[in-house]
């Protein structure tokens, strides 16, 4: 008989998940009573593997073939912390370790993982289950004539919108990513009443401050707005009319690097006073010259980028702590959070000084970090990082779950995977983080979803990918995993979020290709456009899906259960990727995609499918 301990069981762990400071957590684990068990300890370590505390277990009675062993303890420091089990028999001792996702085994295996979170740490509301949506300025509309004066060369704009985005290297082999397509902010804010209608809460723009680049993470000036977006006063018209309709704008924030071509370094001499022409340049400590001018620190290699100090006094005065920083000037005018470009990157006494003045200025301000990985127990560059520990980022983005989703409605995954990361998640991440997460299935950095559930082997060479569409059979199998993909993304916790054109079926491979121009052409009578429509309605009228907590489980034969509960009120999808019935309902269905999504009938509940039921819990 194994020893019995699943962490995310509310029999033997309570409460679920993370710990605040001083809370108290019981444990309680099962040994058969075979085992003549003498002692059980509980040992806490530090994030660094090394001893912090052994708590004594108590043996509190008896379940049938096992004697049930309990403690409470709670702990004041804020900080991730792992554990095991010390356990002394008659016969022998041994260390008792988690094997999988939620078996034991003796002497080896992992570490179970226990973060302790500050108490006054708290995600705004009204983030929490909003949908989101994510456009990338150049690329969504234009309104009005682009006034290119003042624009760093070369660059050019696309005649037709419909073109491809330039790929190629010039003569010297450089890829220089300048052609642009005219999106602005102005345009943004005439498309305001389409976001309104898909029930978008929360706009997320990638870069938008002066740059040389199209996607603009080369910041040229961190005070002013790219020329071809328009200008401060457009953002802020952005701004006060998205909140007249109850919606947020964030912003992305580049601040592990600049652009060289910049008014900060200035290696193209075109600004005058920058760090690799001035050596007394009041940007200079700015920068890691490790022979200046030439030689310097930049992001991954790339010249065009080069690295910051972030802990420099004068960079963070500038940026965080000025009257007018930059964080400040843009708070003012109406921005209401950032979302920071490689999170990894920056140090977290940066990022914690940045969400102190955030919240100084704007309490409901949202702060987002990019991360890949899991966050909550995430090392970068030889230090565990206190996103959540130290009650430094509101959210971050959600590649586990999307990676998860990719992997089951591609037939790869029999829901096991899927249904094993929401919860591993669910219980690295605070509550309010977790219902916060930006749940997203494609960003700029990824290929379009659509292409990625292509059944079809996907090009892998950069000219082949330039342009590529699947054919017609390809991209009605492609349609309907992204029926299941989308309804997993809109009953999961957390904020959806729509990378702009994936719901009109936007196609593309990865960068530059999956940052074509929005087709307007395709909006009216789109089908995908009128699912996502459904899907937004059926998120806003439950709050469980918004704000319930999560139990993901694998039936078998590809049926995963996902049941998000909010006091009384249960929402239970049921989605079925395998070649089986659909599990009988227990109560009436309040949706369903092969009723609701007509044009995709093809789709049908014996092969796979998904339904959504509420059921009152007395």
């Amino acid at each position: 008989m194994r020893i019995l301990y699943n962490s995310k069981d509310s029999a033997h762990k309570l409460p679920f998940g993370t710990l605040t400071e001083g809370q108290t957590c019981s444990i309680c684990i099962h040994i058969p009573a075979s085992c003549l068990t003498r002692k059980v300890s509980l040992v806490l370590l530090r994030e660094d593997k090394t001893p912090y505390r052994t708590v004594s277990m108590t043996c509190k009675g008896e379940d049938g073939l096992y004697e049930m062993y309990t403690c409470d303890f709670s702990i004041e420091d804020c900080a991730l912390y792992f554990y095991y089990f010390f356990i002394t028999t008659q016969n022998e001792r041994f260390s008792l370790y988690r094997e999988g996702y939620d078996q034991t085994n003796m002497e080896v295996g992992e570490l179970w993982q226990l973060s302790v979170v500050p108490s006054d740490f708290h995600v705004p509301r009204d983030y929490q289950g909003a949908l989101m949506y994510q456009i990338f300025p150049d690329r969504f509309y234009q309104s009005g004539v682009c006034d290119t004066t003042g624009k760093l060369e070369p660059f050019f704009i696309h005649a037709d919108k419909h073109e491809l985005p330039c790929y190629l290297p010039d003569a010297t082999g450089e890829v220089l990513n300048c052609d642009f397509y005219g999106g602005n902010l102005r345009g943004i804010l005439e498309k305001l009443d389409y976001l309104g209608e898909l029930g978008v809460r929360v706009i997320y723009l990638n870069p938008i401050f002066k740059a040389y680049s199209n996607h603009r993470y080369d910041t040229a000036d961190y005070r002013v707005i790219d020329e071809l977006l328009g200008s401060e006063e457009d953002l802020v018209a952005l701004c006060d009319a998205a909140h007249a309709r109850g919606m947020r704008v964030i912003l992305d924030g580049v601040f592990s690097h600049t652009g060289s071509n910049s008014r900060y370094f200035d290696k193209n001499g075109v600004f005058g006073e920058g760090a690799y022409h001035c050596p007394d340049s009041p940007y200079r400590s700015w920068y890691d010259f490790k022979s200046w001018p030439h030689d310097y620190t930049s992001w991954w290699g790339i010249e065009t980028l080069p690295c910051v100090n972030e802990m420099d006094e004068s960079y963070l005065n500038f940026i965080i702590e000025d009257e007018d920083s930059v964080l400040a000037h843009w708070v003012r005018a109406g921005v209401d959070g950032f979302r920071f470009d490689v999170a990894d990157e920056l140090p977290d006494a940066f990022i914690a000084a940045f969400r102190k003045r955030l919240k100084a200025l704007k309490p409901d301000a949202l702060l987002l970090g990019e991360v890949w990985e899991d966050a909550s127990n995430k090392i970068s560059y030889g230090e565990r990082r206190r996103y959540f520990t130290g009650g430094e980022l509101d959210s971050v983005m959600n590649y586990p779950f999307r990676n998860a989703i990719i992997e089951y409605v591609c037939g790869r995954d029999d829901g096991t995977f899927l249904a094993q990361t929401v919860m591993t998640i669910a219980e690295n991440y605070p509550r309010e983080v977790l219902l916060s997460l930006m749940n997203m299935l494609s960003t700029h950095d990824t290929p379009r979803i659509l292409s990625m559930l292509s059944p079809d082997e996907l090009p892998m060479e950069k000219s082949a990918c330039a342009g590529y569409r699947m054919e017609d059979g390809a991209r009605y199998e492609a349609e309907a995993r992204l029926l299941v993909a989308t309804f997993l993304q809109f009953v999961l916790p957390g904020m959806p979020c729509i990378f702009y054109g994936d719901e009109i079926g936007t196609e593309g491979m990865g960068d530059p290709f999956c940052r074509s121009y929005f087709d307007w052409d395709r909006v009216e009578n789109n089908e995908l456009r009128k699912f996502f429509l459904q899907m937004s309605e059926m998120r806003e009228a439950h709050d469980a899906l918004k704000y319930g907590d999560v139990c993901a489980e694998c039936r078998g034969d590809g049926i995963v259960v996902i049941e998000r509960r909010l006091g009384e009120k249960l929402c239970r999808a049921t989605v079925n990727m395998g070649r089986v019935a659909m599990l009988k309902l227990e109560s009436e269905a309040i949706f369903t995609q092969k009723t609701l999504c007509a044009p995709y009938n093809h789709v049908t509940m014996d092969t796979y499918g998904f339904v959504l039921e509420e059921i009152e819990c007395n």
